[in-house]
């Protein structure tokens, strides 16, 4: 399996180049040649994989997955290494992604078992054990750059402290994350890790990530890699609990389901889309924004218009509070027939020119609800209030104000015939102010956490300037 960038450049690579590696020379993002199909063999081959959530089950369903993607790993290790990552003892459960049956043919997809308690344990614990092989065998070292709204951060972290051979230089919007998410980062005393608070949104973050990424000499000279989403090894563990939740929402392999997914950087629904090209019957994928709505202003215009860091609403789901998807562009590169040269003119062009770009009077656009499934839907903190106290009135079930907004989008495109599987992406007590506020209580906090934000912190406050930035990974790449 090769793999090749979303603006065309000419080079072809191997899965373990692009793990290292991050945005393409270009400055694009990496999509396989082609998306390997799942026929029905194989479906029904799978889940009897799954076997129902099974102790191991889960893990096995990921070196399935994997297994189609990755060729440069021998498959003995490649199991291994998911056997280590997806067990009980990290996941506290052995289906590791449990749904949660609201009423009929409504479900929550439990993500946020991990240690950090969101959906990006689900990939990120998977990335740094692929991390620490591949580094161990090439006898190399990486310093990870990484930008963060919330969850991102600690995920990272929290996968990589400790890891031979790996730094962690996380970015997040100084002030803008919840008291809980900054404790989970900040209190992190690891040597190898370094949290960067910088005065902006977390759009700012993201900017310098890409900046620094596309200074090729400094990032070859400093061996920057990414965990974010633009990183496609993330994106593809998160494709195997597509599967895993169609396999417990259907007993047929001739049924279809629904999800829907709280988005900003449409990293997560972009991994559903994979499953979705490569055959898991899915029906529809609604993405769920907060306020910060241009995906669904996309999705219902055919207008992708970024915000300045001043139009970008501070909201009470803080990890979707984006306003440039920057996962978004590997969907359009399939949308617009993998035309790389025309993806390199909207995104690299048309973007930084002027801030947006239209497809809603192009033929292709409408393909992206016919052929792709995409639908959208918009979540105020109103909403979100509501949404949380009917959930809990309704079924006794806190969930976090990302899932809300996406229980509130999903209603409106739920069908009596199809399940609809919402995401759930992070656990209550990440959100406590707002859990409040809708419920008059406190949402249960994990023993682990209690009193975390009492820790003493290490964090840096610097402006949104990526040469300072380099400085700052400059002087502790010397230090070390």
């Amino acid at each position: 399996m090769l793999y090749l960038s979303t603006r065309g450049h000419l080079d072809r690579k191997h899965f373990c180049e692009i793990l290292l590696e991050g945005l393409a020379p270009d400055g694009g993002l990496y999509l396989p040649e082609r998306y390997p199909q799942v026929d029905a063999a194989t479906l029904a081959r799978w889940r009897g994989v799954f076997n129902g959530g099974a102790p191991g089950g889960y893990a096995a369903l990921a070196f399935e997955v994997l297994s189609l993607y990755i060729d440069d790993i021998p498959a003995t290790d490649l199991k291994a290494l998911c056997d280590k990552t997806y067990t009980e003892a990290v996941y506290g459960t052995a289906a590791i992604v449990p749904l949660k049956k609201l009423e009929d043919g409504f479900y929550l997809e439990a993500l946020s078992n991990g240690p950090t308690l969101a959906f990006k344990d689900m990939a990120m614990q998977l990335l740094g054990n692929l991390f620490e092989y591949e580094l161990a065998r090439r006898g190399e070292q990486l310093n990870i750059l990484g930008a963060t709204s919330g969850d991102t951060g600690s995920a990272a972290e929290y996968a990589m402290r400790g890891k031979q051979g790996v730094r962690v230089f996380m970015l997040s919007p100084h002030g803008r994350m919840s008291p809980f998410q900054q404790a989970q980062m900040f209190s992190l005393m690891d040597e190898n890790i370094h949290n960067i608070a910088i005065e902006g949104v977390f759009d700012d973050c993201q900017d310098i990530v890409k900046a620094v990424s596309n200074d090729l000499a400094f990032k070859r000279q400093y061996k920057i890699g990414t965990v974010n989403s633009i990183n496609w090894a993330r994106l593809l563990a998160q494709v195997v609990y597509y599967f895993a939740g169609y396999f417990q929402a259907t007993s047929s392999d001739s049924q279809k389901v629904s999800f829907t997914v709280p988005s900003g950087n449409f990293g997560n629904v972009c991994a559903g889309h994979v499953a979705r090209q490569m055959g898991l019957p899915i029906q529809t994928l609604a993405v769920a924004t907060n306020e910060n709505d241009v995906l669904d202003e996309f999705f219902r215009t055919g207008v992708y218009r970024v915000r300045a860091s001043a139009d970008t609403h501070e909201t009470s789901s803080p990890s979707m509070d984006i306003s440039k998807a920057s996962n978004f562009e590997r969907f359009v590169f399939d949308l617009l027939g993998r035309d790389g040269a025309r993806v390199k003119a909207l995104f690299g062009d048309a973007l930084s020119r002027e801030g947006r770009f239209e497809l809603g009077a192009d033929p292709v656009f409408a393909e992206a609800a016919m052929h792709y499934g995409f639908v959208s839907g918009k979540s105020t903190h109103a909403d979100r209030l509501a949404t949380i106290k009917d959930t809990f009135e309704r079924f006794g079930v806190v969930i976090d104000t990302h899932t809300a907004d996406g229980v509130k989008v999903a209603r409106a495109h739920a069908r009596a015939e199809i399940p609809m599987i919402v995401l759930e992406t992070a656990l209550p007590i990440k959100f406590a102010e707002t859990i409040v506020e809708a419920l008059g209580r406190q949402p249960d906090r994990p023993a682990q956490f209690e009193g975390i934000e009492a820790l003493p912190k290490r964090v840096q406050v610097m402006p949104a300037d990526a040469v300072a930035v380099k400085n700052y990974i400059v002087q502790h790449c010397a230090d070390s």
